[in-house]
């Protein structure tokens, strides 16, 4: 009797692991599109079903960045998974820092300084996960990588200067100029993930999801600087959401790239 192959059964454990990984892409998507839907509802305590719902649907995506990282611990795209991990925990803290949920622990002058702290630190981690993405798929062209990181860095800047620097509300300015670093930091991951993809297309959705989070930052900073819009709610946490998932889910386009497979 010919002894079975450890391939069918690798291959069922994936199978399953990926379908683990659209109910938790379902789920995320209910919990986000339920919490905008409840903020714009008659309902008692709309916000707080609103709140909890988008709260909810950003710890969704750090139990999939982690299903993920447990799924290729063992591969060459270990590390970059770790990155992106970590980085998603730091966001989804982020958003409980912006929240004021942390402020009775952690009392700060602003909760939006923890939401950047939060924020920056895990754009640091998705900066790093880039860094290790290009060595892993042997991407090294400079002209791409430095390309990318000048437009980004220049839209970045241009969007601070318009919509946060011209601020004189003297709350506000305490902020202004770590909102600097704090949008240069996230254009520095869109431009990191734009350099992956003109070389690589298989990093297509990292890059359109880091650049919506940008988008969504700036959107952001628009409403917390120039005072709140219609659907000013929606306009950030679309972007912002989708760019988050789209950021941890770019593995499932990116893992043959990671692991040195040809397209």
């Amino acid at each position: 009797m010919v002894a079975d192959s450890p391939e069918p059964t690798h291959s069922a454990h994936r199978k399953v692991g990926d379908g683990g990984l659209f109910v938790v892409w379902l789920v995320w998507g209910a919990l986000l599109c339920g919490g905008l839907l409840a903020g714009n509802l008659p309902l008692d305590d709309a916000s707080g079903w609103s709140e909890w719902g988008r709260l909810g649907s950003s710890v969704l995506l750090v139990v999939a960045a982690w299903l993920f990282f447990l799924r290729g611990r063992a591969t060459a795209a270990s590390r970059y998974l770790l990155l992106i991990a970590i980085g998603m925990t730091l966001g989804a803290l982020g958003d409980f820092f912006m929240a004021g949920r942390l402020q009775t622990l952690i009392k700060l002058p602003n909760p939006a300084l923890g939401g950047i702290a939060a924020f920056g630190l895990g754009h640091a981690a998705y900066i790093a996960a880039c860094l290790d993405a290009h060595k892993r798929a042997g991407l090294k062209s400079r002209t791409a990588r430095w390309g990318a990181l000048l437009i980004w860095q220049l839209i970045g800047l241009v969007g601070w200067y318009f919509i946060v620097y011209p601020t004189e509300v003297d709350r506000l300015q305490l902020l202004r100029w770590p909102a600097l670093v704090y949008t240069l930091l996230l254009a520095c991951t869109a431009g990191m993930a734009m350099s992956l993809a003109v070389q690589d297309r298989r990093f297509s959705l990292l890059a359109i999801g880091a650049a919506l989070f940008l988008l969504s930052d700036l959107i952001l900073a628009w409403g917390m600087f120039h005072g709140s819009f219609p659907y000013s709610r929606e306009a950030v946490w679309i972007p912002y959401g989708g760019g988050q998932m789209l950021i941890v889910y770019a593995i499932t386009t990116a893992r043959a790239a990671l692991c040195g497979t040809k397209q």
